[in-house]
């Protein structure tokens, strides 16, 4: 998803680029905004209802809604909202966060957490198919999946002077964004509310939800039922991830004994700016054992992210070349190889029609747009974290296990910055008498749990994990 740990280690000389780490009813409230790039006006939000999705057979087995808020600077935000296939009525409601920044909601509902997914195997040409998947989180909660910040996915900007969105820029705006949806939805007031993502929302969740419980505190009744944040493998200290990356990798079998104990004593641990020739040719020895490497998963193959045009040149090698280009020992498909179809879908005139886009907005829909104007501004969200536990708010923090960009090794080691005591020692977490994963938890609720097998967007890898993972914490129990 994001730039590979090789390019990064290879550009180690001068400071690192922040990673680019998913019928219409018309509403007026009046809201304050206070950020200083914006100015009071009054957000709306449109709605729609949709039945059914082209590439879907027959009517949609769960309620989908899409809609607009526009917000004061001339900004909609673009989401999809699908209620809970259990209970609505009683289930949490999750905002979740694709990352990025620029990375569409639709690549968070369709590959990770939502309850359909691009028939890719069987993809012949033409409109993709989508098919049920069993495994949703909106098996268990209501789920808003939002475009954000503006430029991403179906969410735009209009007027000359755009401003370019930041990390304080989206975290104002999609606080609004919370404020109207819920006017326009109040009957998901009383349920519990949960900021989610992973990625480079590991940034946001929490300065959102911080924002949220200041709110709260100072009388705003709006988002009042806030319970906690779920992040997965988030970017949370942007001085610390990328030098976690080495020992994990080390702890793969990936960079050996000889050359990690060489650069750990030229470099001091800090991996990002060779402080000294020695630390410099050590960093040069990682390069060369990391290329190649596909640092979302370090056991999955890397492929390009449009195999078909490949394919379709060579006809009579169609089945094998697909075979080998998609599979690997470890999964039956190549990742980037399937995220084409989500650019097929979108960019069809019907698919738009269904979901409400206004004509005219986004020319051409990216899954992710890594050339995004943004300006990078929170350096570190573990003091937000801190803060939030202290004021009672759950947390679950979960990482899979084969991820080398945002490693379990980083997140770990934030967490243990918190001085938590620890009320549940670290322990294997199981799924049908097998074990998926490891998790410990802290007092004052928070949890950490591993994904075994997962890579970079842990549901991505294992949904069927993630789901026995996120519905037994949201229902308090243990793991």
């Amino acid at each position: 998803m994001e730039q590979a740990i090789a390019i990064a280690i290879a550009m180690a000389t001068r400071p690192p680029r922040r990673p680019p780490l998913s019928s219409s009813l018309l509403l007026v409230f009046p809201l304050l905004i206070a950020h200083p790039f914006l100015s009071a006006a009054t957000p709306f939000i449109t709605t729609k209802a949709v039945p059914r999705l082209p590439g879907f057979t027959g009517p949609l087995p769960f309620s989908l809604e899409t809609g607009y808020v526009e917000l004061d600077d001339g900004v909609r935000l673009f989401y999809y909202f699908i209620q809970s296939e259990r209970d609505p009525a009683e289930d949490p409601v999750l905002l979740w966060l694709t990352g990025g920044p620029g990375c569409s909601a639709l690549s968070g509902l369709v590959y990770e957490v939502g309850p359909f997914y691009f028939d890719f195997h069987g993809y012949k040409g033409g409109l993709p198919t989508l098919l049920y998947k069993p495994a949703s989180w909106t098996k268990v909660s209501n789920v808003i999946f939002v475009d954000a910040p503006a430029g991403t996915g179906f969410s735009y900007a209009t007027g000359d002077k755009r401003t370019i969105p930041s990390d304080t820029i989206a975290v104002q705006q999609l606080h609004i964004f919370l404020e109207t949806w819920f006017d326009e939805h109040p009957q998901f007031l009383p349920n519990p509310l949960y900021i989610s993502g992973d990625s480079y929302s590991g940034l946001i969740i929490p300065s959102l939800a911080m924002k949220i419980a200041e709110g709260i505190e100072s009388g705003d009744e709006r988002l009042v039922n806030l319970k906690g944040v779920i992040a997965g493998n988030p970017l949370t200290d942007t001085t610390t991830y990328f030098n976690a990356r080495i020992p994990f990798l080390h702890g793969m079998g990936i960079i050996p004994d000889e050359i990690y104990e060489a650069a750990r004593e030229d470099c001091g641990g800090e991996y990002r700016f060779p402080s000294n020739s020695h630390c410099a040719n050590s960093l040069k020895d990682i390069k060369e054992c990391m290329t190649g490497l596909n640092d979302v998963h370090v056991l999955e193959i890397m492929c390009p992210e449009y195999p078909s045009l490949t394919i379709s040149k060579q006809p009579k090698l169609q089945d094998h070349g697909r075979k080998r280009l998609t599979e690997s020992a470890v999964s039956s498909i190549c990742r980037n190889a399937t995220y084409f179809l989500s650019e097929l879908w979108t960019n069809d005139e019907v698919v738009r029609e269904s979901l409400g886009i206004h004509k005219g907005t986004v020319p051409s829909w990216q899954r992710c747009d890594f050339n995004l104007p943004y300006t990078h501004e929170i350096n570190s969200t573990v003091d937000a974290h801190l803060a939030l536990i202290a004021k009672g708010y759950r947390a679950m923090i979960y990482s899979g296990d084969h991820d080398s960009k945002i490693s379990y090794v980083d997140t770990q080691a934030w967490i243990r910055r918190l001085n938590l005591p620890i009320t549940d020692r670290w322990r294997p977490w199981h799924l049908d008498d097998q074990i998926v994963g490891y998790t410990r938890t802290f007092s004052n609720n928070l949890t950490y749990a591993t994904v075994k097998g997962a890579g970079h967007t842990a549901p991505e890898y294992m949904p069927r994990e993630c789901l026995a993972m996120i519905d037994r914490w949201l229902s308090g129990k243990p793991l």
